[in-house]
């Protein structure tokens, strides 16, 4: 008989247990239902004031949609929205907080080529004077070359290998001015030191070309002319067509430019006979 009383009461015991399970699981679908729906509103509302052009209003509304429930697939479109918002009122600091907290939640995210991009971009658009200051250069290089390596098949991909090459040429600038400027100071080792960074690392950009002839006069000035030639021939075979060659070649034959004059005098007799 207490056996029997027992099990009745566990029985009891059970049904009131998943009952209660059951009721918290009701009340937990409707908590969520709701905060869905508080969510999407809030994420409607960013929207709607990004269209107006209040990039603001729509990044506070964008940070409520993520915190309403930050569990929900709409969280980390929540999140790169805010980062948006921020970035189209040049919030660019802002912006970029934001995307590495988004790399850092949501690290599987499909649109995690788009968080790269957009921090290239807040790098890219922040460059003021090249000259000055290359560090938001190479942070927006830095985040265009993870991208094309990890999301090679993507528009966003496609755009920053064509703004890399941009880069690349601003950063090869920079490392000509500053050769130049040692060359005039005659300081011969830090101008070879920046002119190799232009062979090393921007070799497919336009100042590749000077940069070569520039090694070519600074060795030959400093009396390397092994090094002086090695240059030369490097820039003869593969542009020997440019200005730069020329001058190159004009170091190690002074009579060159007079010879040049005598035969283009030469040319210019011959056909004058030729009318008569």
């Amino acid at each position: 008989m207490l056996y029997k009383k027992i099990i009745i009461l566990f029985l009891f015991l059970t049904l009131a247990s998943c009952s209660k399970n059951n009721q918290d699981l009701s009340e937990n679908i409707i908590q969520n239902d709701n905060l869905e729906v508080g969510m999407i509103k809030s994420y409607k509302e960013g929207v709607e004031a990004l269209n107006r052009g209040d990039a603001i209003y729509a990044q506070k509304k964008f940070s409520e949609a993520e915190m309403l429930f930050p569990q929900s697939d709409w969280a980390p479109r929540a999140s790169l929205m805010s980062a948006y918002s921020y970035y189209t009122q040049q919030y660019y600091s802002s912006s970029i907080d934001e995307l590495i907290r988004f790399m850092k939640l949501y690290s599987n995210n499909p649109n995690l080529d788009y968080a790269y991009y957009l921090m290239a971009m807040c790098y890219y658009d922040s460059i003021v004077d090249e000259k000055k200051d290359t560090k938001f250069l190479v942070q927006s290089k830095k985040n265009f070359e993870i991208l094309i390596e990890k999301f090679p098949n993507t528009d966003y991909s496609l755009d920053a290998t064509y703004k890399l090459g941009l880069i690349h040429d601003l950063l090869a600038a920079k490392e000509l001015y500053i050769a130049r400027h040692y060359i005039k100071r005659q300081k011969w080792i830090p101008a070879i030191n920046r002119l190799k960074n232009i062979i090393n690392d921007y070799d497919r950009t336009v100042y590749i070309e000077e940069a070569l002839h520039r090694l070519v006069e600074v060795h030959y000035i400093i009396g390397l002319e092994n090094e002086a030639k090695k240059y030369a021939k490097t820039l003869g075979y593969n542009y020997k067509t440019s200005r730069w060659y020329e001058q190159s070649y004009l170091i190690f034959n002074k009579n060159y430019k007079n010879n040049k004059r005598d035969i283009k005098k030469e040319n210019l007799t011959t056909k004058i006979k030729s009318f008569f």
